[in-house]
């Protein structure tokens, strides 16, 4: 496995020190976004600015994309077609507001907008709000 983390972050132009490799491991397993909140209180062994640091370098190198939540930031491992060029995953987001989890839908793409001459879209981001799977599911028992 860390051979993996190693070689992942190989292709993204990152060193791989030990706390990214911590930091790349604890995303790989998450199925929803998190926030530096999230991944301090389950990380546990590394101070928050280094952790904050990280994310931002993942960002920077197009391994990871932050989701915006108001005054909060989520970030969630990027698709193969992210670099240092640019995020280029422009999938849906879905937030439950019951569980206040947001998944990323990669399946779900945003049609690119037909924007005005001269106007440049540097970034896309949508995001969906209502009642995850998992939380329906579990009305519906």
């Amino acid at each position: 496995m860390r051979k993996e983390l190693e070689e992942t972050l190989a292709a993204k132009s990152i060193h791989p020190t030990a706390v990214r490799l911590i930091v790349l491991d604890y995303l790989t397993k998450q199925e929803v976004a998190v926030s530096l909140t999230d991944a301090e209180e389950n990380i546990g062994t590394l101070d928050r600015i280094t952790l904050y640091r990280t994310l931002k370098t993942f960002e920077e190198k197009g391994l990871v994309h932050s989701i915006a939540e108001g005054v909060k930031t989520k970030y969630a491992l990027c698709g193969n077609s992210c670099g240092e060029s640019g995020h280029h995953d422009t999938h849906i987001h879905f937030y439950c507001n019951r569980c206040k989890e947001t998944i990323c839908l990669p399946k779900s793409r945003i049609a690119e907008p037909s924007l005005p001459a001269r106007f440049q879209a540097q970034e896309i981001s949508l995001t969906v709000k209502g009642i995850c799977n998992k939380c329906n599911s579990i009305a519906l028992s």
